[in-house]
């Protein structure tokens, strides 16, 4: 089904749905900005942007050096958001050794997919791994703090919900794969507009994009948090549909 829906884009829906990740990003990156929210969460959002961008490159050419734009990216944002936990004081405590260590330790798994290893197994297992020691130590961290009921409530809320975009994701994607040739038909038999409905991996994009956006937002709540400024902030939603953190009063958080 390439070049079904434009001669210019090979995967038309699945280039397209990969807007939500930059909505996300970019509404993320603009809101830290003008409440100064400090750099590490800016950087967090830039790294989102990073990966919308480089899924949709990838689906609009399907090339393999897009593909690596696509699937690496997200490696790298689930080393950033350890990093921000690991460092969530104000004060540094690993100086140059732990990004020195995570830079090496990401060259060393992106050379071995390019040259080695190149199998989406490999790839799924690091980034399993990467995600899975993020929120193991982030809620270390969220166990350690002294926080209020309504913070802890709200903590568990966004893990709650990251966690339930990345599931349903990947649950549309295993279906999208083990129902290919069943849903093309589907999709051929209902035709445009509708067809767009069943374009699961298109799916597959959206729910991660929530689900890694409030990944990212549970980050920052435990940053704000672990710092004690649990009376500055609260948790909103642009339209109904883009969650983000304001400060009651901003101030540089950094």
């Amino acid at each position: 089904e390439n070049y079904v829906v434009s001669d210019y884009i090979a995967e038309f829906w699945n280039c397209l749905t990969n807007g939500m990740f930059v909505v996300l990003a970019a509404f993320g990156i603009v809101n830290a900005i003008k409440h100064q929210q400090g750099k590490r969460v800016v950087a967090l959002y830039m790294g989102l942007l990073f990966v919308g961008c480089g899924s949709a490159c990838f689906h609009a050419t399907l090339k393999y050096t897009t593909q690596l734009l696509d699937e690496l990216p997200m490696l790298y944002l689930c080393a950033l958001g350890f990093y921000s936990l690991v460092e969530i004081d104000r004060t540094i405590g690993f100086g140059w050794k732990l990004p020195v260590a995570l830079i090496a330790l990401q060259t060393a798994i992106t050379v071995t997919y390019i040259f080695w290893v190149q199998s989406p197994i490999f790839h799924q297992v690091a980034f399993a791994s990467t995600v899975c020691a993020s929120v193991a130590f982030g809620y270390r961290r969220q166990c350690e703090m002294t926080i209020s009921n309504r913070t802890r409530r709200m903590l568990q809320r966004l893990l709650l919900q990251g966690f339930l975009g990345m599931a349903g994701g990947f649950l549309v994607w295993n279906l999208d794969n083990i129902f290919c040739h069943r849903l093309r038909t589907y999709r051929a038999h209902v035709g445009a507009p509708l067809d767009a409905i069943l374009q699961l991996h298109g799916w597959w994009h959206i729910l991660t994009a929530y689900g890694s956006t409030y990944l990212l937002l549970w980050v920052h709540l435990t940053k704000l948090a672990r710092q004690g400024h649990d009376h500055l902030f609260t948790i909103r939603h642009f339209a109904g549909l883009i969650p983000y953190i304001t400060l009651k009063s901003p101030k540089k958080i950094d």
